[in-house]
């Protein structure tokens, strides 16, 4: 029987994996896709707003080019630091359910099934988008995720969103000549867009470079065309590509699968120990960890302050673990 199985190979679960196997614990990384699968759909040459020493997990220096670490270096660093501590990772294995109870758990995936006597989630919150829920949504032409610039030059896009992402696909959008519309839903964009980027945005809206619906929604996508209901009405406008970046939130699926119940509040936060001394759910011996915790307030919690959960999640393992299987 393993001590611990960890769900979701991210920086918050490779330093749960760390923290477990420096008790002497034998610990067990589970992930449905790749290594840090998350950055995978980050932007190419994305720049963490973080700084690389806020980024590090289990001791290992963070070495950059520039000043903020970019997504190529960071999912280089924490390979190297998997490799470094020879963490025990399945890959491509998705979590499908729990069963038992405390000390005695039986984790089931797509390949098999694993006993250990306690769980980890920290699968973050990236993988899921907030859908429009609008005829047309599934057409190819639409996209949740920004990578490049590239594919939209010289064509019709849309943005839908008005937060940093949104702000800086439109920005890099306009100046690989695309012709660029913002679709905001509320009256401006939002006030966490990052200072250097907020005025360049609004600054390109106001001179007619990029064009923007303010207090609008999608209501329909065709092929050629975006229907928008607007303030002043329903409106149609030449379309061949939709950016819908309206954000993610957790796999609620996959907790309640594991058992895991919801608050009934604003952010839909899952049940744990919100004082942050334990972070164990409503399920006994079952832990959140990193930016699953804040549910759909998925601005609570980062790399830089969930990397800190592990060890504080690890330490109440250790004290309730029997002390004859276990070495501390």
């Amino acid at each position: 029987m393993l001590d611990v199985v960890i769900i979701g190979a991210g920086p918050v679960g490779l330093a749960a994996g760390i923290e477990a196997q420096r008790k002497d614990l034998d610990a067990l990384i589970i992930e449905k896709g790749a290594l840090c699968n998350s950055f995978l759909g980050y932007p190419t040459q994305m720049e963490f707003f973080s700084t690389p020493e806020r980024l590090e997990i289990g001791g290992y220096p963070f070495s950059t080019r520039e000043y903020k670490p970019r997504r190529e270096e960071a999912l280089d660093y924490y390979r190297r630091v998997a490799v470094a501590e020879d963490l025990n990772v399945n890959l491509y294995e998705a979590v499908t359910g729990l069963r038992g109870s405390d000390g005695n758990f039986t984790v089931e995936t797509e390949e098999g099934t694993y006993e250990t006597r306690k769980v980890v989630v920290a699968t973050g919150f990236y993988d899921i988008p907030n859908r429009m829920d609008v005829p047309g949504e599934d057409l190819d032409k639409v996209r949740h995720y920004y990578k490049e610039p590239f594919p939209y030059a010289l064509t019709d896009v849309a943005i839908v969103g008005g937060g940093n992402s949104a702000a800086k696909a439109a920005l890099a959008c306009y100046r690989h000549d695309a012709n660029v519309t913002m679709i905001v839903r509320s009256g401006a964009l939002d006030d966490g867009v990052k200072y250097w980027i907020k005025p360049d945005v609004e600054n390109r809206i106001e001179e007619g470079s990029i064009d923007a619906y303010f207090n609008t929604t999608v209501s329909a996508i065709e092929e050629d065309a975006l229907h928008l209901d607007t303030p002043e009405g329903s409106t149609q406008i030449d379309n061949d590509f939709v950016l819908a970046l309206t954000g993610y939130k957790p796999n609620y699926d996959l907790l309640d699968r594991l058992g895991i119940a919801i608050r009934d509040d604003e952010d839909r936060t899952p049940v744990h120990d919100e004082e942050g001394e334990t972070f164990e759910t409503n399920r006994e011996g079952v832990y959140l960890a990193g930016t699953i915790c804040g549910g759909c307030d998925t601005s609570r919690w980062f790399i830089e302050n969930g990397r800190f959960h592990a060890e504080k999640i690890v330490d109440h393992m250790v004290s309730h673990l029997d002390a004859e299987p276990v070495a501390v």
